[in-house]
């Protein structure tokens, strides 16, 4: 086991979970750029007659532009400190809706795609970055309620926005929403602090680093890059999921069924959304708690491996309308935790000093699993059926399971042992 060097807590502790539920707020207003935008793509399809991978190009911008600018972010967040930047980011995040209820050409949906990308980055990097550093002794967990904030918030907001785009108003439904968020990350903001060295303590279950890497060395060491090459595997299933849900829905003729639960009935898409958005929630605290417990490549194993099989079963059974919702369900359940367990592990390899920058570089890879978002209609128009599609995104999960402890386990252990933050017995212990 490595030796813990715990600094005492001497700040109260309801302050670090003040600081947990500011950036909880701040990424739950944050979230329905992402996690509503399938709901708007039929509608813009509609009412333009524009092809749908042209569409999804301006998903594909908003990823891009969110993952690839966080190492400036994280510059940045080093400089100003958090609040700044979060309240520079509820600027951009609302603006973007205003932009997109006022769009009339693909260009214009592409233009508040970037302002979204910019706001959403600044939210997202600086409320992790910020629960890193205030919770190492607790790392999966503050971090996955953190990212949960983001993947579940937009449980809250999915039936008004479906109820006031079915009435033929989703401009109407970008523009409201748009102030709405916009000014709940401003106002959460404004409280926002980072914590002094004293006020952190290390944790003794997880082996963590005791120096603090800069940007430059821990992308000279290899681990880096093993994360790098996981994280894109894992995180392209979801975002195709996110954002062909309803596409995919529309395609396997289950959009309208009506599934009854008896003391309600909804359509399976929305119903699907809502399920999605709560598994996706859950997820991230879950299974960072798990992390925190049994450690985070085994956690990793059985989380991605949990993903490829559910979404080999989507592709087999999707067409089914309760396989359909129950599936899609336990595919976020399993993929929502890439954002807790990747961001803690980096935290724990390379200190968090410079995890902002850090982490900042790594995220990049949702950028790099965006650019697929768009292939997947062509592969599906190509085939016939998104089954191939699913399949695909599948078999990238299964690699990264293998990798998690066939790969990255091993290397970790000798990371630990090379920067002093554990002896080889100790690494031994632990394993």
């Amino acid at each position: 086991m490595a030796t813990s060097v715990t600094a005492p807590i001497t700040a109260q502790p309801s302050k670090r979970w003040l600081q947990l539920i500011l950036g909880v707020a701040c990424m739950v207003a944050a979230a329905n750029i992402q996690y509503a935008w399938t709901l708007f793509v039929p509608e813009i399809q509609k009412t333009f007659g524009w092809d749908r991978a042209a569409i999804q190009v301006a998903f594909t911008i908003f990823v891009v532009v969110q993952t690839w600018l966080t190492p400036i972010e994280g510059y940045f967040i080093d400089k100003y400190g958090p609040s700044r930047v979060v309240m520079f980011g509820g600027l951009m995040t609302g603006l973007a809706w205003v932009i997109n209820s006022y769009a009339t050409s693909l260009t214009g949906f592409y233009l508040g795609s970037v302002a979204g990308g910019i706001g959403v980055g600044c939210v997202y990097a600086t409320c992790i970055n910020n629960a890193l550093k205030w919770f190492p002794d607790k790392r999966g967990l503050a971090v996955g309620l953190t990212a949960g904030g983001y993947g579940a918030g937009s449980a809250l907001t999915i039936l008004p926005i479906a109820s006031m785009i079915s009435q033929g108003s989703y401009a109407q439904a970008f523009f409201i929403f748009g102030l709405i968020q916009g000014s709940i990350i401003m106002l959460a903001a404004i409280g926002l602090r980072s914590p002094a060295k004293d006020q952190v303590t290390f944790s003794t279950k997880v082996l963590q680093s005791r120096r603090d890497y800069t940007l430059g060395e821990a992308l000279r060491t290899p681990v880096f890059y093993v994360m790098l090459l996981m994280f894109t595997c894992t995180v392209t299933g979801g975002l195709m999921a996110v954002a062909q849900l309803g596409v995919i829905a529309q395609d396997l003729g289950v959009k309208e069924f009506q599934v009854n639960l008896y003391f309600f009935a909804m359509a399976a898409l929305p119903f699907a959304l809502m399920l999605d958005r709560i598994m996706n929630g859950i997820s991230r605290p879950l299974f960072g708690y798990i992390s925190d417990r049994i450690g985070r490549e085994k956690t990793m194993f059985i989380a991605f491996s949990m993903e490829g099989i559910g979404i080999v079963a989507l592709g087999y059974f999707g067409s089914n309308p309760w396989a359909f919702v129950i599936l899609s369900g336990i595919v976020f359940l399993a993929w929502g935790e890439v954002y807790s367990l990747f961001s803690a592990t980096a935290a724990d390899t390379f200190g968090s000093k410079h995890i902002g920058k850090i982490y900042g570089v790594l995220y990049c890879a949702k950028g790099f699993a965006a650019l697929f978002v768009p292939l997947g209609n062509i592969l599906m128009q190509a085939t016939g059926t998104w089954a191939t599609v699913l399949y695909t995104v599948a078999i990238m999960d299964l690699f990264a399971a293998f990798l998690a402890v066939a790969v990255l386990r091993p290397m970790l252990k000798r990371h630990h042992v090379a920067n002093g933050s554990v002896t080889p017995a100790g690494a031994l212990a632990h394993a």
